[in-house]
């Protein structure tokens, strides 16, 4: 297995480690405060793993791509990796009560879809790449999820709510990418047999 691989293994598996930092019971933790700023030092540990694991998202393709690196199973668990970092936080994030239901699903539900898309253009002999657009929402999903985990820091200490400002904007690009993706390939999908 070459380093590329490994580095988006270790995403998959810094999954479970956060998960158990964001939702273990904050009293057994101390908590961080700044005036009325307050951090449970389990979500911030928590954050620290996210950040980390999604930091790793484009060190794994450069180093694959500039190494000529490439291989079938980077293919295969980049994206997996990556679907089930963002899946994972907000699924917790929504227990937490710190994202909205909806929120979640939407993104959850454009990662399904463009998925299966993409699988049928596989399947059809065609590859479909990361968009600029999909590029974006990926961008503005983990400035939104870290925005969450860290409890909108440093935003908090001026009034300013860029953590429900970004979820939404995250939200909006992930819909529009969603689309984008759906329009520009919808002739994969009139040539499928699905």
């Amino acid at each position: 297995m070459n380093l590329p691989n490994k580095i988006t293994l270790s995403r998959i598996f810094l999954i479970p480690l956060m998960l158990v930092f964001l939702l273990i019971d904050e009293k057994n933790f101390s908590s961080l405060h700044w005036g009325n700023y307050s951090l449970p030092l389990n979500q911030l540990i928590a954050a620290l793993l996210f950040i980390v694991a999604a930091s790793t998202d484009g060190i794994d393709g450069y180093l694959a791509r500039k190494n000529n690196m490439v291989t079938n199973l980077g293919k295969l668990l980049d994206p997996l990796a990556d679907k089930l970092l963002v899946a994972a936080v907000l699924v917790s994030l929504t227990a937490m009560g710190k994202c909205s239901a909806w929120i979640s699903v939407i993104i959850i539900s454009r990662e399904f879809a463009v998925t299966g898309l993409r699988e049928v253009a596989l399947l059809e002999g065609s590859v479909i790449a990361a968009s600029k657009w999909g590029k974006a929402k990926t961008i503005t999903q983990i400035i939104a999820i870290s925005a969450l985990l860290l409890n909108n820091f440093p935003f908090e200490w001026i009034n300013i709510p860029f953590d429900d400002i970004a979820i939404w904007l995250a939200a909006v690009i992930t819909i529009y990418s969603g689309i984008d993706y759906f329009v520009k390939n919808k002739s994969i999908l009139s040539l499928s047999k699905v």
